[in-house]
C-alpha cells in the first residue's frame, strides 16, 4: 500500500459535499432547461468555488447556495435571460443572502459577468404566457398574437428606461406591468375591464408585490405624454382610457417626453445664479428642484424629468424634541476648539499680561 501522502491523488474521491453541490447544479440546469455547456461551465466554477479558501469555513446554508451562484454566473455571461429572483424560488432561497453568497463568488473567483440585457429578459419572460394560444381557460377577445404583444412590451420598456423607472428596480415587475398595458392596447373595448391580478392569472404566472407600483408609474407617464397631443386634449383622459391611446404615444414618444417635462439642466443653472445684491446664499440644489418640482405639479406645468425617489421621496424620522432637564446645563458640556482659543494666549498679550502683574 501507498501511504497518502505520498500518492498522486488520482484515486481520490469526491466529497460527499461536493457530490451533493453537483448534482444539485445538474437538477437546477435540468429544470431550466439549459444547454449542455451551460451545466458543465456551471460544474467546473462550483469546483473552483468549493476548493477556494474564501468558501470553506462558511455555513451550510451558503454553501447550498453556492451551487445557484455558479449556475447563475454561468446564464449571465453566455447572455442567457434568469434572473436572481427565479434562482432563488427555484432554491426556496432568501434574495438577500443569494446575493451575498453571488457577490462574494463573484468577487473571490474574478468573475467577468456582464449586464443583464433587458430585451432578452421582455422575450423570455412572456414565452411563459398562457395568453397566446386557445384554452378553455382563456377567453376568446383575451388571446392575443404573441408577436404583437412582444414588440409593445419592448417599446413599453424603454420608455420606463427613458424615463427613471428602471434605474434600481427589478426588472420583473416593470415588464409585466409593460406587458399588461401593450396587450390591453391592442384590443381595448374587451380588455380594460380585466385588472392586473386577473391578468397574471390568465397568463399562469406570479404577480410581483412591486407591478402595481409600476403600473401606477406608467400611468402616470403615459397622462403626461397625452396631454402634449392636441388630438387628446379635447378627451378628458384617465388612467384607463389613455391605455387607448398607447399606440399614437409611443409613436411620437421623443417629441411628448421633450414637451412634458422641462429640461431640468438650465432651470438648475439659473438657480445657482443669485441675483445681484442679494446678500443672502441660494438654497441647496436638490431643495430647489424638489421644491419647483412640487410646484409645477400643483399647477399642472412640466415637472422635471426626475427618478420616482426624488419626485415622491420617502419621510424622514422626525427627531424628537430635547427635554427641559436635557437642554439644562450642567457644567459638564464638551467645550468647543474655538471657545479654547478665545482663553489661549499670545506671545504679545502674555508679555503685556506679566507687566501688569508687576505693579
Amino acid at each position: 500500500e501507498v501511504a497518502y501522502s505520498q500518492s498522486t491523488g488520482q484515486k481520490e474521491q469526491l466529497s460527499r459535499c461536493l457530490q451533493r453541490g453537483i448534482r444539485r447544479v445538474q437538477d437546477l440546469c435540468k429544470v431550466l432547461q439549459l444547454p449542455r455547456v451551460f451545466e458543465e461551465t456551471a460544474v467546473s466554477y462550483f469546483q473552483r468555488a468549493v476548493q477556494h479558501s474564501a468558501f470553506h469555513l462558511v455555513s451550510l446554508e451558503k454553501k447550498e447556495l453556492l451551487g445557484g451562484c455558479c449556475v447563475f454566473v454561468t446564464c449571465r455571461q453566455h447572455n442567457w435571460p434568469v434572473t436572481m429572483g427565479t434562482i432563488c424560488s427555484l432554491l426556496y432561497a432568501k434574495q438577500e443572502l443569494f446575493a451575498s453568497v453571488y457577490l462574494s463568488l463573484q468577487k473571490e473567483l474574478e468573475l467577468s459577468v456582464p449586464a443583464l440585457s433587458l430585451a432578452d429578459l421582455v422575450k423570455t419572460h412572456l414565452n411563459s404566457f398562457r395568453l397566446f394560444q386557445h384554452t378553455d381557460d382563456v377567453p376568446a377577445p383575451f388571446v392575443e398574437d404573441k408577436e404583437k404583444v412582444v414588440a409593445r412590451t419592448m417599446q413599453m420598456v424603454e420608455l420606463a428606461s427613458e424615463t427613471w423607472l428602471v434605474t434600481g428596480r427589478h426588472p420583473v415587475p416593470i415588464v409585466t406591468a409593460a406587458a399588461f398595458l401593450s396587450w390591453q392596447s391592442l384590443q381595448p373595448g374587451a380588455r380594460l375591464s380585466c385588472t392586473l391580478g386577473r391578468f397574471c392569472k390568465l397568463a399562469g404566472v406570479d404577480l410581483p408585490p412591486p407591478a402595481h407600483l409600476r403600473l401606477k408609474e406608467f400611468l402616470e407617464i403615459l397622462l403626461r405624454m397625452a396631454s402634449q397631443l392636441a388630438w387628446l386634449r379635447v378627451f378628458k383622459l384617465d388612467k384607463k382610457t389613455v391605455v387607448k391611446h398607447i399606440g399614437d404615444l409611443l409613436q411620437h414618444r421623443i417629441f411628448l417626453l421633450k414637451n412634458a417635462f422641462c429640461q431640468e439642466d438650465g432651470e438648475e443653472q439659473g438657480a445657482e445664479a443669485p441675483s445681484e445684491g442679494s446678500p443672502s446664499s441660494p438654497p441647496a440644489a436638490g431643495g430647489v428642484a424638489q421644491e419647483k418640482g412640487g410646484k409645477r405639479q400643483r399647477e399642472g406645468g412640466p415637472r422635471p424629468l426626475l427618478p420616482p425617489c426624488l419626485i415622491n421621496p420617502r419621510k424622514r424620522l422626525r427627531t424628537a424634541a430635547p427635554s427641559p432637564s436635557d437642554s439644562a446645563i450642567t457644567g459638564d458640556e464638551p467645550i468647543s476648539d474655538s471657545e479654547i482659543e478665545q482663553y489661549l494666549r499670545g506671545p504679545e498679550e502674555i508679555r503685556a499680561f506679566s507687566k501688569a502683574k508687576a505693579w
